[in-house]
């Protein structure tokens, strides 16, 4: 396989080979399994360091350390959405009906966390990586800075020229370009706003004017053509993450990975239903019902829904499921993750 310079600056410290990287996924799709096989493939992936406690990813990220040359760490940067406790009321009374259905209970008032920050953040100052994704919100200066002291280049999630040019200003080393075609969740600093539909070449260029940053571009991306397209545009790789998830290294429920190939799912919309922050997912009953009428409240309605969706992935029944998909969602196939990456870089 030929070496190119898919990370701009950052290409000889990583040594990838291909402009393709594994996104982080959290809540289960993300397994040290498909990190490995990204670095297999000549490229990066990262473990997701969200939703898991400090130690479980301290586990996590020596298990990938034992097999895989080089790869990435992303965690969740505490930006909270209070939710509305009448709204939340009422959202749990909304719910019970679904509760019901799969046998479960629904936490009664509020669970607010900060996702163990502070906690992973330090671990990471221990055993530092090669690199580490921000998302959800930008971190103060000292805390990206520890991170590069560690040795560890950091990278910044976000979603519009105005938090590229505030991430580059408190000295990230590169910028994660994630547009709305993305699947899960949006990593933008403001939930509370509407996201702005646009497509990632657009982005891409939109940010690529005004920052001089190393660029990986995320959203909707499955195709080879696609990732030579954001290129074109200004990237110096391509985050491709659902792609991947009907690959045997995904962690991804049954009930998720047969979705994606089901043609019953038609079409992905952003919805805070599930978490209380936006997110890109297939349309099914859950989404159908409380588009509309949820409440914004992060990670309060994560919590709330947590048990619920666990079980009707158990029962490999969909309709409660988060079922997360971009764009591309319709590239996703079941070959190894190895290959799906090569071939999307072209080798």
């Amino acid at each position: 396989m030929s070496r190119s310079t898919p990370l701009g600056g950052l290409a000889d410290e990583l040594g990838s080979e291909i402009p393709v990287v594994a996104a982080p996924m959290a809540g289960g799709p993300s397994t040290p399994e498909l990190v490995v096989a990204a670095a297999s493939a000549g490229g990066i992936g990262f473990v997701a360091g969200g939703y898991q406690p400090a130690r479980q990813l301290a586990d996590q990220i020596e298990r990938v350390r034992a097999e895989a040359p080089r790869f990435g760490v992303n965690l969740f940067v505490p930006n909270p959405v209070p939710v509305d406790p009448a709204a939340y009321r009422a959202y749990v009374s909304a719910l019970q009906p679904w509760a019901d259905r799969f046998g479960v209970e629904l936490p009664e008032h509020p669970l607010e966390d900060d996702d163990d920050w502070q906690a992973k953040r330090q671990l990471l100052v221990e055993n530092p990586v090669p690199v580490v994704s921000l998302t959800f919100g930008l971190p103060e200066r000292e805390s990206i800075a520890s991170l590069q002291r560690a040795g560890s280049r950091v990278l910044q999630t976000v979603t519009s020229a105005a938090e590229a040019l505030r991430a580059e200003a408190v000295g990230v080393d590169g910028l994660i370009v994630q547009s709305s075609q993305a699947g899960g969740h949006s990593g933008t600093w403001t939930p509370r706003r509407p996201i702005d539909e646009t497509t990632t070449v657009t982005l891409v260029r939109q940010i690529r004017a005004v920052s001089s940053r190393p660029i990986w571009a995320a959203g909707g991306i499955g195709t080879s053509s696609m990732v030579r397209e954001v290129r074109a545009a200004g990237a110096d790789a391509a985050v491709v993450g659902t792609v991947l998830l009907q690959t045997p290294e995904s962690g991804a429920s049954v009930a998720h990975k047969s979705a994606l190939a089901d043609p019953r799912y038609r079409e992905t919309l952003l919805t805070n239903a599930f978490s209380g922050r936006p997110a890109r997912a297939l349309r099914n009953e859950f989404t159908d019902a409380f588009t509309a009428s949820a409440p914004l409240g992060f990670p309060a309605l994560h919590h709330l829904t947590s048990s619920l969706r666990r079980a009707s992935a158990t029962e490999e029944d969909p309709s409660a499921v988060n079922l997360w998909a971009g764009t591309g969602y319709r590239e996703a196939t079941t070959e190894p993750a190895t290959a799906i990456l090569r071939r999307l870089a072209g080798s």
